[in-house]
């Protein structure tokens, strides 16, 4: 399988009063052609000024401070502006995760994605329309001959959604980066939406970067994991090695803390709160919240470590030197019914 994107110690920083926060931390990864990766963690781990990183759309006083950002063979951070643009749509496609602010209020929902084949030269301005009543019918609205020009607030939530993904697949990118796609909608919608993006997926060949806090979706729907944690990716595997046998204890506590109990059973939580980036603990970022920590994980941030067959851990409890310790993690409650729903997909 080949790499299509291959992203190596990206780091993205907001220059402060006090100094440059790093948001994105020496975050390293791929994805291959055809693959999904689910990219998973807490609100503010990191994981969309990642996904803008990778489009060069970080606002001031972001910017990005190093690393590569390898699509198709070519560094996308040492490309001009007018090339970026050629990549931006055609190339990588972004799916926002709130098409209010997202679509142009004043447009009709037609024109915007009309524009997308335009600017593109994908159409001319008379075959434009046309696609664009293509795209609403691929992407499953009714009516998509009526549909097309409606203004945005004319349209459901799951139908200004669905209108994101057109936008997004208008010119046939290789790679689409999905960021919270389901967010505020109910939960039949969510799953028409996730079940369209796999079959557009599949119908069209892409990659796909799917960017979610649901680890419900993650096994539902990616093959690879990556899990951020204060701007760093913590851990990386196959979905069902990671849901099987989690290698950091901050993946053990987001799979512990899906509900699945028994009617009645108390949900568990992870002990405090993500910290703050211009204030990160000394050593490994989530020691403060670990209940495995012991003395080298306040001294430095811990390395990847092998965790596992194709996984990867920044943990000291997969380091060697500490083999004695016991690094049993608790049960979580059905980690195996997520596994289930993976399978049968």
């Amino acid at each position: 399988m080949s790499v299509l994107l291959e992203v190596s110690n990206l780091t993205t920083v907001f220059d402060t009063p006090r100094g440059p926060v790093a948001a994105v931390d020496d975050v390293s990864f791929t994805i291959n052609q055809g693959e999904t990766l689910g990219v998973v963690g807490e609100s503010g781990s990191g994981k969309s000024v990642t996904a803008l990183s990778f489009m060069r759309l970080v606002q001031p006083p972001g910017r990005i401070a190093g690393g590569r950002i390898v699509f198709n063979g070519q560094d996308l951070l040492t490309v001009d502006e007018k090339a970026m643009r050629r990549v931006r749509g055609a190339g990588i496609a972004l799916i926002f995760q709130e098409p209010m602010t997202a679509l142009n209020p004043v447009f009709r929902v037609g024109d915007q994605i009309a524009e997308t084949l335009l600017v593109h030269g994908r159409a001319s301005r008379r075959e434009a329309r046309a696609k664009a009543i293509e795209l609403l019918r691929a992407v499953r609205i009714p009516d998509p001959a009526s549909r097309v020009d409606d203004y945005p607030h004319q349209l459901s939530g799951g139908m200004r959604q669905r209108v994101l993904i057109a936008i997004a697949l208008a010119c046939q990118p290789s790679l689409v980066i999905a960021d919270e796609p389901t967010t505020a909608l109910d939960v039949t919608i969510q799953a028409e939406i996730l079940d369209l993006l796999r079959e557009m997926k599949s119908a069209l060949h892409l990659s796909l970067m799917l960017i979610t806090h649901d680890l419900g979706v993650i096994a539902e729907t990616a093959d690879r994991v990556a899990v951020m944690y204060a701007g760093r990716i913590v851990e990386t595997g196959p979905v069902r090695a990671i849901f099987r046998t989690p290698g950091h204890p901050y993946t053990r506590g987001l799979i512990a803390s899906m509900p699945g109990g028994g009617p009645g059973q108390k949900l568990r939580a992870i002990d405090g709160s993500v910290p703050l980036l211009g204030a990160l603990p000394p050593g490994c970022a989530f020691n403060p919240r670990c209940p495995y920590r012991f003395e080298p994980c306040t001294a430095a941030p811990p390395p990847d470590y092998p965790a596992g067959l194709e996984q990867l851990a920044k943990c000291y409890l997969h380091d060697g030197r500490f083999a004695a310790r016991d690094a049993t993690s608790p049960s979580p409650h059905d980690p195996q019914a997520a596994i289930r729903n993976a399978d049968a997909r």
